[in-house]
């Protein structure tokens, strides 16, 4: 009987490491989107940059494959929490669901980090898990909660915005990956590039 999920590679992490990478990964997650709302800022477009690479979601998404879903749920709830107190960005009206998003794709990616799909695979299921735990908060809070500061069209705009990210996430987080986990076979390409 084949089993789906990798033996000895289970992520443990004691407290002390663990902590370290969660620092790391909120550190990356605060840090990307301010570089790309610079960008922005210096060439007139204000925030389009951000919303639409959606850079913050790429270190939420590689610490919850690499560290596991504990980790990469801390990491999604609490990046998006400190980068609005540092910056005010995401806007207060997308907050919660940009921190629910966030911690379902930490959350998500960690539960599949073992599982034996390419990683791809993986990215687009946290991906389209934390998408649809978005939507649903989202009608949640207009429906049940009469929400009046944002609309259902926010849903769809905000999918059409992200596209580009969600495929530059399709691309990179697998490349990322490949990289991280297969250190010597890549030196091992360079080497006989260079002798070749």
């Amino acid at each position: 009987m084949t089993t789906l999920v990798k033996k000895g590679n289970e992520k443990k992490f004691s407290f002390k490491t663990g902590t370290v990478v969660t620092f790391l990964s909120v550190i990356s997650a605060v840090t990307l989107p301010w570089i790309f709302h610079f960008i922005g800022a210096l060439s007139g477009i204000g925030t389009v940059p951000g919303e639409v690479f959606l850079p913050m979601h790429i270190p939420v998404i590689l610490t919850g494959l690499f560290a596991g879903p504990l980790i990469g749920l801390i990491s999604g709830f609490f990046s998006p929490l400190i980068s609005f107190a540092l910056s005010g960005m995401p806007g207060v009206a997308m907050l919660p669901f940009i921190v629910i998003e966030l911690s379902f794709y930490g959350l998500i990616s960690g539960i599949l980090g073992n599982v034996r799909f390419p990683t791809i695979i993986k990215v687009l299921i946290a991906q389209l898990v934390g998408r649809i735990a978005k939507t649903i908060a989202i009608l949640f809070s207009i429906c049940l909660l009469g929400n009046e500061v944002i609309n259902v069209s926010v849903i769809w705009s905000t999918v059409l915005a992200g596209l580009p990210g969600m495929l530059l996430q399709l691309v990179i987080i697998p490349l990322l990956v490949f990289r991280v986990e297969n250190p010597k076979q890549n030196n091992d390409k360079e080497w006989q590039a260079e002798v070749y």
